[in-house]
């Protein structure tokens, strides 16, 4: 007689590798700066002396479709991204569907000591880049006294 356990082997790793997936499934950023994980577009934000950097990978959309606004240290990122779908007279049937298609917002708040005047915004290759420069600081004087 074979027996077969109803628990996998390891049965810790297989709950720590099923609250880990919910975990990355449901991850949302507390704060106004949007979806941690899973958003649409993906996002990496840096910062220099000199500016703050911002990458928005959007694969497939029409810059011109893009509208980015900077208003009150927040900038945001909006647009709507078409994707090609069978026809219903095809009769086809889609198996797999991991694009992600529809209007999109994604929200940043930004550092105070931006300047919202010098903001340059550059779309290559599927990558939205965003310059936002940093204002400089005013530097300490000597006041002579009379």
């Amino acid at each position: 007689m074979f027996y077969r356990s109803l628990f996998p082997r390891d049965m810790f790793a297989e709950l720590d590798r099923l609250q880990r997936e919910l975990q990355h499934s449901y991850d949302l950023s507390p704060s106004i700066r949007g979806i941690a994980r899973g958003g649409f577009p993906a996002m990496n934000i840096g910062t220099t002396p000199r500016s703050v950097e911002i990458y928005a990978f959007a694969p497939g959309i029409d810059p011109a479709s893009l509208d980015v606004q900077i208003e009150k240290g927040v900038l945001t990122i909006a647009g709507e991204r078409q994707v090609a779908q069978p026809k219903p007279e095809d009769k086809a049937t889609l198996h797999i569907d991991e694009c992600f298609s529809g209007r999109f917002r994604r929200v940043v708040t930004l550092p105070d000591d931006i300047d919202p005047n010098s903001v340059q915004a550059n779309y290559q290759d599927g990558v939205l880049h965003i310059r936002v420069p940093r204002q400089e600081a005013p530097q300490p004087r000597r006041i002579s006294i009379q």
